[in-house]
């Protein structure tokens, strides 16, 4: 099992104690893959960095792999985090940094400092990051520096990283946001190889509904700190995602999934 959430809430970064996340109960198993859906403030990106264990809970069961990281030591705890990997919307790449380093950058957890500081220099497997690039269509990026590519190439760049990482667990937030349909398909379709290949867990927030309904087989719906529904994408009816996104000014498009969904009363899923 990769995570366990029982009546977890999380608190706001800021010290404000109110609460982001509301009493959530979440099993994740490995392997597994599924989608965050919902509206804007719904509490998906605090609920990844919450699975990173870079947001501790305010009250609730929290385990990952088993331990719970916040009654580990702190050495144990950096451990555990390394099996994780988190890729926000918006990555923190050095701006004068070559994209080659950047994405080398994944294995800095298992380097000496000698190995890190030479790597700036010469880099140490610049190959490995070319594959990572290419399978993301950014091959010919190699040797660019960061703050030459687009929004949309920082993201991919971001991701190419967790390639060549030895995680776990993928936790991506927004990952195709600023990409056009066919990157976008082509980005989750290489994630989700990935992720299937080494039996990696998967947990991708998306906005867009018609791609997490077309690409997993599992969606879990947040609104407002809470899970509205946790259900199988056949059983994911356009009322209940009607429901989720109600009141937000501009609607997501939802398509029909692949495979006819199961109607059944949105009521059943609140």
């Amino acid at each position: 099992m990769s995570f366990k959430l029982d009546k977890v809430s999380v608190s706001h970064i800021t010290g404000d104690d109110s609460p982001v996340l509301h009493q959530l109960d979440l099993t994740v198993e490995q392997g597994e893959q599924l989608a965050l859906i919902g509206p804007s403030g719904a509490g998906k990106t605090t609920l990844l960095a919450t699975l990173a264990c870079a947001h501790r809970p305010a009250a609730g069961g929290f385990t990952v792999f088993g331990a719970d990281p916040w009654l580990l030591s702190q050495a144990a705890r950096h451990r555990l985090r390394a099996r994780l990997f988190l890729a926000p919307q918006t990555p923190p790449l050095p701006p004068r940094q070559r994209v080659v380093t950047a994405v080398l950058a994944a294995r800095l957890p298992h380097w000496t400092l000698w190995q890190a500081l030479a790597s700036l220099f010469r880099p140490a497997d610049p190959d490995a990051a070319h594959e990572a690039l290419a399978r993301f269509g950014l091959g010919d990026k190699l040797y660019a520096r960061v703050d030459r590519l687009s929004g949309g190439e920082r993201q991919r760049c971001s991701l190419a990283r967790l390639l060549l990482s030895s995680a776990d667990a993928f936790l991506v937030d927004e990952p195709i946001s600023a990409l056009d349909p066919a990157l976008a398909r082509l980005t989750l379709a290489t994630l989700q190889a990935e992720a299937a290949a080494r039996n990696a867990t998967l947990v991708c927030s998306l906005h867009q509904v018609e791609m997490a309904r077309a690409h997993f087989k599992r969606l879990v719906g947040l609104r407002d700190g809470r899970i509205v529904f946790d259900l199988p994408r056949g059983r994911v009816t356009d009322a209940m995602i009607a429901a989720l996104y109600e009141n937000e000014t501009a609607l997501p498009h939802v398509h029909p999934p692949h495979e006819p969904p199961e109607r059944i009363a949105v009521g059943a899923c609140f």
